[in-house]
């Protein structure tokens, strides 16, 4: 039934990829929908307390090099099965603790609780979203991954949507430590689908038959030893870390031009959790309409730099016209791109790693180098900032980095899809072996 409900839209070649499909969209759509309750609270911190944005964001970096170490030492000990929903009862166990401080504790503490949940939600942010497509990654094949991780960004989409609009709607009536319990919730579904994708789906597994049960080799340390021996996670982790310097941008400008119209905290929450409706309802149309498409029509590489381009592009207008509805306006077509072309494109890449790769390698990518470029980013921003350049200037100083990170995306791409190509030529038991 799944198989001719959604055939008009994905194109199957299996009769398990509609439930492994369907279970991991779901999936995605818990996590997001958990994450964007909490995002317009994180990003309203962000403009309140701008001036310490870069420190916030340095203090991140170190708490994030910390968490890949410890779950990658954690996925040396136990199998896909019991690590990835213990990864998410660990965030909501932290959920309830924010919940009891605001409750507990009095007022004049609020501040170093809101710069504390800061960084955390930052670290959660990328965490349970890498640890999420690292499953992905390692049920799916990289042939499977063109053509159905289109569809299963959609899940992870609206729930996004889902979230951004229950935020805007009750960011003014509520407190905040309400909406923290609210998303303990589907925090907590997502470990359920998370186990039953495990359990139940075995596409991809003819691989590497019986290794989803074992833990991943190595320790603590192999997943980001592995990125610095390796050429292709190299140009994978420039990729990240060049968007990660337009997003930062983005980021720091969004929060100097919030600030400075608007000056009620949840009239802030409610305008940010609007733009990430915006983006997210646009973000659905790229992902069901168009980025299977494009990926099949002109390939990874080329879809990997279709964003890059639009936002060298983007960094010029706000250099020219560096006002609020500029920046909003770029900063949607920049997200909607990236979650609804980039970010299934660049997942794809990761389908032709080992089971190692994909989740330690991939975390101290999506997370600590993630992180590190923020971090980098931030205090570029605040050093332009502090010599004197507003919004417009610091925009298009911008504007020749996001040129680079197209010729990155290119590059990789074209990697990428010369070692799928390496990969389906090799025999199945060679490929089991190698893990």
């Amino acid at each position: 039934m799944l198989r001719s409900l959604l055939g008009w839209i994905v194109e199957f070649r299996d009769d398990d990829e509609p439930r492994g499909m369907v279970q991991a969209a779901l999936y995605g759509f818990s996590i997001m929908l958990s994450y964007y309750i909490l995002r317009a609270v994180r990003d309203e911190i962000a403009a309140a307390d701008r001036g310490n944005l870069q420190i916030l964001w340095t203090v991140v970096f170190f708490v994030m090099i910390l968490a890949v170490q410890g779950y990658s030492w954690i996925a040396s000990r136990y199998p896909r099965g019991v690590f990835v929903p213990l990864a998410n009862r660990f965030f909501i166990a932290c959920l309830i603790g924010f919940w009891a401080a605001l409750q507990l504790l009095p007022e004049s503490t609020y501040v170093w609780i809101d710069r504390v949940f800061y960084v955390w939600t930052s670290v959660f942010a990328l965490f349970v979203v890498t640890v999420f497509w690292g499953l992905v990654a390692d049920c799916f094949t990289n042939e499977q991954g063109k053509r159905l991780f289109g569809f299963i960004a959609v899940g992870a989409s609206v729930g996004a949507a889902i979230g951004a609009g229950i935020t805007a709607a009750i960011a003014t009536q509520v407190p905040v430590f309400t909406l923290l319990l609210v998303s303990c919730v589907p925090l907590e579904i997502a470990s359920w689908f998370a186990v039953a994708l495990h359990r139940g789906f075995g596409t991809g597994d003819v691989q590497r038959a019986g290794e989803s049960d074992k833990p991943l080799s190595g320790d603590a340390l192999s997943g980001m030893k592995a990125v610095f021996r390796s050429p292709y996670l190299l140009g994978i982790a420039s990729f990240i870390a060049l968007m990660t310097f337009a997003s930062t941008i983005l980021y720091f400008a969004q929060s100097d031009l919030v600030y400075e119209t608007m000056t009620d905290r949840g009239e802030r929450r409610a305008f940010l959790a609007r733009i990430d409706l915006v983006v997210n309802l646009l973000t659905i149309l790229f992902e069901v309409y168009l980025t299977a498409r494009i990926i099949k029509w002109l390939g990874v590489a080329v879809t990997l730099a279709i964003v890059p381009v639009t936002v060298a592009g983007g960094f010029v207008a706000l250099g020219v016209w560096p006002t609020l509805w500029t920046l909003v306006v770029v900063q949607v077509v920049y997200r909607a791109g990236r979650y609804g072309l980039a970010k299934p494109a660049r997942e794809v890449l990761f389908t032709v790693l080992s089971r190692e790769e994909k989740y330690k390698s991939k975390a101290f990518i999506d997370a600590a180098v993630y992180r590190g470029g923020d971090l980098v980013s931030g205090w570029i921003y605040a050093g332009l900032a502090f010599i004197g350049l507003t919004v417009g200037p610091i925009a298009l100083v911008a504007a020749p980095a996001a040129a680079l990170w197209a010729i990155v995306a290119i590059r990789i791409g074209r990697f990428g899809e010369q070692r799928a190509a390496e990969l389906e030529a090799t025999p199945l038991e060679e490929v089991a072996a190698a893990g």
